[in-house]
């Protein structure tokens, strides 16, 4: 039995296995992970990929993570947040265009307290109640989390961005607890929600063990959601000058998360498609099934910078729904607007 023979069986990887595929020059074997890690998400989905419409309602953050442009010390960065009249008018034009999952993103900013994210969460679920809600607002407390579970949330994206509570502390403030964004993940998962985690491929600091610790734990936990992406550097932070995540290495943990959990829903990133122009299809070709095209007003999408050089137009853009189809189309898949659920008990 070969490594990915193993992988695909046992639904689990060594530490040795791990470096073996992020490293080797065998195309081989590399084609061999990328083919069967496509034909279990087939297995799964089909050749459909999901399509979720991403409402960044806010680039203000209490936070000082070290590498995201969004930090509250970066005094360069353009700070915004949408009125709840602009998140429902981006909802409305999201379900024009057929997108029945909206993401609603943002930086950890106070103004969106429970009692104002609970009326805007209970009014899109009023106005569209055949659609997603995904929430990706950062560490709450368990009482927000349930309020907005109750509001009509569905959905919640919070990235563990590392397994190793040490690598944690190198890529956070001292006032940030790695045991306190575990609690937040495992809080979300008992209220009920769908739980997506993940984690920046090529982060400052991560060793091939780190990402061994991040695999089990991804193992253990069992998501529904999984978001990995290449770092990329933003200018005035502590890591402006570090290199950026190798895609390489994004497309080869994509299709190693996919046959470790064969059901997980698996985006292919903004970040990958600003490193590479075909990125997001590449993404695709190694075990992805969705995309989130952008639905934030066209004036802040550039604003939103927790990376540098942030794809913002363009094709990526909601609006351009035809753009979308027709990129993945060329390589063999349809895109399709319908919530896209987790499929836990398909084959």
């Amino acid at each position: 039995m070969n490594t990915i023979e193993h992988l695909s069986q046992t639904r689990n990887i060594t530490r040795e296995e791990l470096e073996l595929l992020l490293t080797t020059d065998d195309r081989e074997l590399v084609e061999q992970l990328r083919r069967t890690a496509r034909e279990v998400a087939d297995a799964v989905y089909g050749k459909r990929i999901f399509i979720r419409g991403l409402i960044e309602i806010s680039s203000h953050c209490k936070n000082d993570c070290l590498y995201c442009g969004l930090r509250r010390s970066n005094r360069s960065a353009v700070r915004y947040r949408l009125t709840e009249e602009q998140i429902y008018d981006c909802c409305a034009t999201g379900y024009r265009l057929g997108f029945r999952t909206f993401v609603m993103q943002g930086g950890e900013d106070g103004w969106f307290t429970d009692e104002r994210m609970c009326r805007i969460v209970s009014t899109v679920r009023r106005r569209y109640p055949d659609c997603a809600i995904t929430l990706s607002l950062g560490e709450r407390s368990r009482e927000s989390y349930q309020a907005l579970y109750d509001a009509g949330a569905n959905r919640y994206l919070l990235r563990h961005e590392t397994a190793s509570a040490t690598h944690y502390a190198q890529l956070h403030p001292a006032e940030m607890s790695w045991q306190h964004r575990m609690d937040c993940l495992q809080a979300l998962k008992e209220i009920g929600y769908q739980v997506g985690c993940g984690f920046m491929v090529g982060s400052p600091y991560q060793t091939f063990d780190t990402l061994y610790e991040d695999l089990q734990f991804i193992r253990r936990f069992e998501p529904q959601m999984v978001g990995i992406g290449p770092f990329i550097a933003a200018h005035d932070t502590p890591f402006a000058d570090q290199p950026n995540g190798k895609v390489t290495y994004t497309l080869r943990l994509l299709s190693i998360i996919r046959l470790l959990q064969p059901h997980v829903l698996l985006p292919a990133t903004t970040a990958l498609g600003t490193l590479h122009p075909q990125g997001r299809e590449q993404g695709i070709l190694h075990g992805a099934n969705v995309v989130m095209p952008n639905l934030s007003p066209r004036d802040h999408r550039k604003d939103y910078a927790i990376y540098d050089n942030k794809i913002c137009t363009g094709e990526e853009a909601a609006e351009c729904r035809a753009c979308t189809e027709a990129r993945f189309a060329r390589i063999g898949y349809e895109t399709v607007v319908d919530r896209g659920d987790y499929k836990p008990n398909t084959p």
